[in-house]
């Protein structure tokens, strides 16, 4: 497997006031394509901001961060959002669901950004939402979804770009027991599909779903094992 992901030496300080706080302190991280991995830790872990930062939602202070070969690092805010609609699709614990449009216009909406044409984005969307067994849903607004189908749709929006990483945020912590496992079978099954897949979680019991667990803690690695 080649490395998708590559960061050295990764450090992000945030400023409050005169007080300088190191949330990633020389973080050193590889990630080869089709791993399933979970970053696990308490709040203040660091793990949040990690995420933030693989997902090029945020800049390292100092550092370089590789993606697919190519240094983000130090990218413009347009650069950066580039790359999110090419390469990354998001799984959000809120869902973040538009509540006027239906779930199909909700998965498709990634691909307006990417340009292409009305028809081709419905039938993408449609396929997705077929994959995550929604067919019967897809004209359905979020307030007529349950919980665990408002998560599939965010699940077929992040797929409908074919990104080359699936990062999931807490995907489960809004959701049942029941409802979670079912969530993270469908994880495993795009993981079977030679899909990456990042999960960041606090719960161990739901880190465990994962083939690699990261701890980390006080904004370093702690352990870095496979599960």
């Amino acid at each position: 497997m080649s490395n998708l992901i590559e960061t050295s030496d990764i450090t992000k300080i945030y400023k409050l006031g005169k007080v300088e706080i190191a949330a990633l302190k020389n973080i050193n991280l590889i990630v080869k394509k089709n791993e399933y991995l979970a970053l696990i830790g308490a709040s203040g872990s660091g793990k949040s901001t990690l995420m933030n930062l693989l997902g090029c939602l945020d800049s390292p202070t100092s550092g370089k961060y590789y993606l697919s070969g190519e240094d983000v690092s130090q990218l413009t805010d347009d650069g950066l959002a580039r790359i999110r609609n090419k390469e990354i699709g998001f799984i959000f614990q809120a869902f973040n669901l538009i509540p006027r449009m239906s779930a199909l216009e909700n998965v498709a909406l990634p691909l307006i950004y990417a340009g292409i044409k009305e028809n081709e984005r419905l039938d993408m969307a449609e396929q997705k939402l077929m994959d995550v067994g929604l067919k019967d849903r897809m004209h359905h607004k979020p307030n007529e979804l349950s919980g665990g189908e408002k998560q599939r749709v965010a699940i077929a929006r992040a797929l409908v770009n074919n990104p080359s990483i699936i990062l999931a945020d807490e995907p489960t912590g809004n959701l049942d027991s029941k409802t979670s496992f079912e969530i993270l079978d469908i994880f495993e099954e795009l993981h079977s599909k030679s899909n990456t897949i990042i999960l960041i979680t606090h719960e161990p019991d739901i880190a465990q779903r994962a083939k690699r667990i990261i701890r980390l803690k006080d904004g370093i690695v702690e352990s870095d094992v496979t599960n």
